[in-house]
């Protein structure tokens, strides 16, 4: 039997890194995309436990061809396409006054533009494998971020993405989001008003990224009558209404 095949995008660390070690457990081969930190030490890793089962490319998504060039990639590597998971994500703050071109540019580019074209150019090959495509949103998307404006907005632009493509790609593709709120602490380590952080969240902590892990599994491998759906993954921060 040949291995389903999956596009991760930003798969270098954090919940990239996490996503790919996962779905490679699950016996899929891999596409590692990545820009400025190498995701080639985690393709290292990998193929030592199962040789030829990941390849990588960088690619800086603010270039139109890249993402055609992604899906190329795989495809001549691995001749097929299951998943397309659109984590890669450019995230800072845009106070009103400070903001650029240059920043509405990258962060559209990232959050919405390139998982757009992604989404075109993998859907022909999605289809032909009945398969799925899983975009990273954020909570964000529906509630605003103090000085994140154009975060924001581009994240809800990929949230409309997903509904949207839910029902373009319909019935050969199914599409799917999951928007994270406090599953990692941005450096990786609790900041200094951790307490009052947690008290933002009704479940009292963060999910790691295992929450996201066991929600794109669900997605993939469960959810064979979901589509066009996004799914928070937050703790409750959401509902509670705490930007």
């Amino acid at each position: 039997m040949t291995h389903p095949v999956a596009i991760i995008t930003g798969s270098a660390q954090r919940i990239g890194k996490a996503l790919a070690l996962a779905l490679h457990a699950q016996g899929y081969n891999l596409v590692l995309h990545y820009f400025n930190t190498s995701a080639a030490p985690l393709a290292k890793s990998l193929n030592a436990l199962r040789p030829n089962s990941v390849t990588l490319i960088q690619a800086d998504l603010n270039h139109p061809e890249s993402s055609a060039l992604i899906v190329e990639h795989a495809i001549n590597i691995f001749k097929q396409l299951d998943v397309l998971v659109n984590n890669a994500s450019s995230f800072y703050a845009t106070p009103v006054g400070s903001a650029t071109q240059q920043n509405w540019h990258d962060l559209f580019n990232t959050n919405a533009a390139a998982p757009f074209f992604l989404c075109q150019a993998a859907a022909p090959f999605l289809a032909l494998q009945k398969g799925c495509i899983i975009n990273i949103a954020d909570i964000y998307a529906q509630m605003p971020k103090r000085n994140h404006t154009i975060y924001c907005m581009a994240k809800a632009a990929n949230t409309m993405l997903t509904k949207s493509l839910a029902v373009e790609l319909a019935p050969d593709v199914r599409v799917n989001g999951i928007a994270p709120g406090a599953a990692l602490w941005p450096s990786d380590k609790p900041p200094a008003n951790e307490k009052n952080a947690l008290a933002e969240i009704p479940l009292g902590r963060v999910g790691g990224a295992q929450a996201m892990v066991e929600t794109l599994l669900f997605l993939i491998n469960s959810a064979t009558y979901i589509t066009g759906q996004i799914i928070p993954v937050d703790g409750g921060k959401s509902v509670a209404g705490i930007a």
